[in-house]
């Protein structure tokens, strides 16, 4: 992504601008101000492996792994495969058993989602690295705008006048299903986003469970997927800002990995596909055609599969919490009429390289 918008529109003229119009109030009035998107010229060098050591293993030794959710006031599954929704606890508040059984049950889930929370938000920057530090080492995306000074959180802006996320205009629809960056070596694992401002209506999230579409096929045709990997490509996504949009800055390099077709959770052992519309580009050692028939029909599945999905509708004070190794997720642009401010912020830790389903699956680049 990211992310989370997919309709073209122009960008503000200057890469590095911080000043964006809002078709309401002057910017000196609006309350984050401070976190609108900052397009830094800094450069980084090429990300170096290193070893993840997920939090929700720690958990599986707690005497209640879900000890985090005693106070709260409601607990609902959005969906029996997919999603919690819950009230009546401050995330700001949680310690670090409660944030490793949060991991543990966010990995179980696929998607937690937490109302009321303007304490955790108004926390500011800071907060939100220490916070996502604890899951994994954060990402710095390669091209998206930031809060000046701290590159580590990502953030989506759309307004009446600018947008800078990667977009498409040149599709019938808005939602295109991804895994937050895919294409790194490790990619994320416990995501945690949120918006400053949104739309009065629209500007939902669409999520599926990539463990659930793997499920609804054939027991021969998973076999034969889980002998499989992928390239998955950060190209496009740099070509996009190298073009002028979004901010029109790439600070790291894009790269290109392989990663298995079928993965397995760290924690719970379960196998999700990974494969993704945005972000995977070909399946290794096939022929051309045998790749994009095999894409496009994993693609259209996870599509198509709306009893494998949940919508998050966004409430002022919501946190969404999801593990981007089992889940893809998309936006869905259909506030764009309003003139809308929708800007949200994103702490991404990475996690592990993908560990194959199948034992002993090669995964050279």
């Amino acid at each position: 992504m990211s992310t989370l918008t997919q309709t073209e529109t122009k960008t503000a003229s200057s890469p590095a601008s911080l000043i964006l119009k809002n078709p309401v109030k002057a910017e000196d009035e609006y309350r984050y101000a401070h976190l609108l998107p900052h397009f830094s010229q800094d450069r980084y060098p090429p990300l170096t492996p290193f070893e993840h050591v997920d939090p929700g293993h720690r958990a599986l030794n707690h005497p209640n792994p879900r000890a985090f959710l005693d106070n709260a006031t409601s607990v609902a599954e959005l969906t029996p495969n997919l999603g919690s929704e819950v009230r009546g606890i401050n995330l700001g508040e949680l310690g670090s058993d409660a944030r490793d059984e949060l991991a543990l049950e966010v990995a179980r889930r696929g998607l937690l989602v937490f109302r009321d929370q303007q304490d955790f938000i108004d926390r500011g920057p800071d907060f939100y690295k220490a916070w996502g530090s604890h899951f994994g080492r954060l990402h710095i995306h390669p091209a998206s705008g930031h809060p000046a000074g701290y590159p580590e959180i990502h953030l989506v802006y759309r307004d009446a006048n600018s947008t800078f996320n990667f977009e498409i205009s040149d599709s019938i629809t808005s939602t295109l299903w991804h895994t937050d960056v895919s294409y790194e070596l490790q990619p994320p694992g416990l995501t945690t986003f949120f918006l400053l401002a949104q739309p009065e209506t629209g500007g939902d999230t669409l999520f599926t469970s990539q463990v659930s579409t793997l499920k609804k096929l054939s027991p021969p045709f998973v076999a034969f997927l889980r002998t499989l990997t992928a390239v998955h490509s950060g190209v496009e996504q740099a070509d996009f800002s190298r073009s002028g949009k979004r901010g029109g800055v790439v600070r790291r390099e894009p790269v290109e990995h392989i990663h298995p077709v079928v993965r397995k959770h760290p924690v719970t052992g379960e196998e999700a596909l990974y494969v993704n519309r945005q972000f995977t580009r070909r399946i290794v050692g096939l022929k051309k055609e045998e790749s994009a028939n095999i894409l496009n029909f994993l693609y259209d599945h996870i599509d198509k599969s709306g009893d494998n999905q949940a919508r998050l509708k966004w409430e002022p004070g919501t946190v969404a919490l999801w593990d981007n190794r089992i889940t893809s997720h998309s936006a869905i642009v259909d506030y764009g009429e309003s003139k809308e401010r929708r800007h949200g912020a994103r702490i991404t830790p990475q996690a592990e390289r993908p560990i194959p389903a199948l034992d002993g699956l090669k995964l050279d680049n």
